[in-house]
């Protein structure tokens, strides 16, 4: 048999140097392989092709390959997880299963005792085969079996609760946790859980937009809503006010945090939970997608030692990612940072990152006065909310200090305004503001699926995008939906922005206490792109399509 090395060789992957090392040391083989690996010079889509190539199966690109819901069905999803196959086919009383390993025979025995059938073997990449292992193997079939069982089990009663010391097996508890678990594997931005008049209804927030999930008997509502207080550290006595908490769950290996908020509805306690995923972390600049001008004004900024940046837009608009990742670029070990947060979403190391505690006394305006004698080089302010936190905030920025935060605004240039009608001097809001970032988050089309396609002129015109003299739009994509995107036509999410500068020109504006439309006539003489039209941009770039534009821009 060949070994892997010989097959990458004959396969163009790596050049014949390699065959030296394994012929004197045949030994060698797995460990080339590891090393390749290590170091990039192999991906793993080469090496799964270079397995099936070794072992004389077939290669499955999961992505792609129409897989039979019904074979699914038959290999229970522990068995399927725990050795990371997936049944895909079913063909002449044989079972076909995509593996990350086909030498491994003991997945190979449990999949041949569940299903009863031989086995016939295929070979998948290992991270393609856990992403189709997600869409297909879900946990909707045991929440409905959850579901009944605990509507037989339970009566409605206003007194349903659970302990804090719930067994891990109690269907309250597996209710829940697969709940959570089925968010995180959808990659849910939040869930919510909707008491009803007869049910309980579940969403999940799947790149920016809701969807119905699993709803549940009411007579488990009020179980559920004590499991997830229990969980957040939230008083389950307390009913009648909104509450807030957090929590962490273990998922594939990772800690995940959670944010909680209970809010009092006619039918019962609403909960939302937003998912604190840590990997948003670890981006750099470029993941951002900031267009080529934006990204020289943003840097430019943030690479100075004093001034204010503000990020600006509605919850949910990718506000927090964007500043992390800009702490992310200007955090070294010689400089100074400290973080106000409410809450602190995301931990990030070699970052002082502090937690507002107003029923202690701790708010904003209190935080950042203390940390100013703390010595820092760059703040992160979670919010400006009101005057004091706002005129601390600038006058931070004036006296050495980079300082980082948010505001509710529409667009750019209103958070001008908006400063001045929080009672801060003009001349100081001029002075001390370096560029305001407005941002909204559109659904990225899916790179598997979406397909060339064209519109009217006249229906650009009257959608507002711009159309060349000649009445040749620029070639667009539209989505179509696969497997991989769950037939949605989008895949992730492309923030879309728009970034003002603040010049000698918008600074005397300030000055002058003129409106956000004369600052905003000014910005763009000077250059600035509105949101749609680095919306449109993106578009013409095959990010997005010209409907998620309409969305999420007015």
């Amino acid at each position: 048999m060949a070994s892997m090395t010989e097959i990458l060789i004959l396969h163009g992957h790596l050049p014949i140097e390699y065959l030296d090392r394994v012929a004197t040391e045949p030994a060698a083989d797995e460990s080339v392989v590891r090393e390749l690996m290590a170091r990039g010079a192999i991906s793993s889509s080469q090496l799964a092709r270079a397995r099936a190539a070794q072992a004389g199966l077939p290669f499955v690109e999961l992505a792609d390959y129409p897989v039979d819901r019904a074979a699914v069905a038959l290999i229970p999803g522990a068995i399927c997880r725990r050795h990371t196959v997936l049944p895909i086919a079913t063909a002449d009383g044989m079972i076909v299963v995509a593996m990350a390993d086909p030498g491994n025979v003991f997945a190979i025995d449990d999949v041949r005792a569940a299903s009863r059938m031989n086995v016939a073997a295929a070979v998948a990449e290992e991270s393609d085969l856990r992403s189709a292992i997600d869409r297909y193997i879900r946990a909707d079939d045991e929440l409905s079996d959850l579901t009944s069982t605990l509507e037989e089990e339970t009566a409605p009663s206003e007194d349903t609760a659970v302990s804090e010391s719930s067994d891990d097996d109690a269907p309250i508890v597996r209710f829940v946790n697969l709940l959570v678990s089925q968010a995180i594997q959808d990659h849910a931005s939040d869930i919510h859980i909707e008491p009803a008049e007869h049910d309980v209804r579940v969403r999940y927030r799947i790149d920016g937009v809701l969807h119905a999930m699993q709803s549940a008997p009411k007579s488990i509502q009020n179980g559920v809503i004590s499991r997830l207080k229990i969980m957040s550290d939230i008083d389950i006595a307390e009913r009648r006010k909104p509450q807030d908490g957090r929590m962490s769950v273990v998922h594939g290996g990772r800690q995940i945090d959670l944010r909680v908020a209970t809010l009092p509805t006619v039918w019962g306690e609403k909960v939302v939970m937003r998912i604190l995923d840590n990997t948003n972390t670890g981006m750099t600049l470029t993941d951002l997608n900031l267009l080529e001008r934006n990204f020289e004004i943003y840097r430019e900024s943030y690479s100075k030692p004093y001034g204010m940046i503000l990020v600006t837009g509605p919850t949910g608009s990718g506000k927090s990612t964007t500043l992390y990742t800009t702490l992310n670029a200007v955090a070294r070990p010689e400089i100074n940072v400290i973080t106000v947060e409410d809450p602190v979403e995301y931990r990030m190391p070699g970052i002082n990152q502090v937690q507002v505690n107003p029923k202690a006394g701790l708010t904003f305006a209190s935080a950042l006065r203390s940390i100013l004698r703390s010595d820092p080089d760059v703040v992160l302010l979670g919010e400006i909310r009101d005057h004091e936190t706002a005129q601390i905030a600038i006058e931070a920025s004036l006296t050495g200090h980079l300082v980082l935060s948010t505001l509710h605004t529409n667009d750019a240039p209103s958070a001008v305004t908006r400063l001045t009608e929080m009672d801060i001097e003009p001349f100081l809001v001029g002075s001390a503001l370096d560029c305001v970032v407005a941002q909204r988050l559109a659904r990225r089309l899916c790179d598997r699926c979406k397909q060339p396609g064209a519109y009217a002129p006249e229906d650009l015109r009257r959608m507002r995008f711009p159309v060349p003299a000649d009445d040749a739009p620029p070639a667009m994509f539209v989505p179509v939906g696969c497997p991989a995107c769950s037939n949605t036509g989008y895949r992730g999410r492309i923030a879309v922005h728009e970034v003002m500068a603040v010049t000698e020109e918008i600074e005397r504006l300030a000055v002058e206490r003129a409106s956000s439309a004369e600052i905003g006539r000014a910005a763009r003489e000077q250059g600035m792109l509105t949101l749609r039209e680095d919306g449109w941009e993106k578009v013409k770039l095959g990010l997005t399509s010209i409907e998620e534009i309409l969305r999420v821009v007015a």
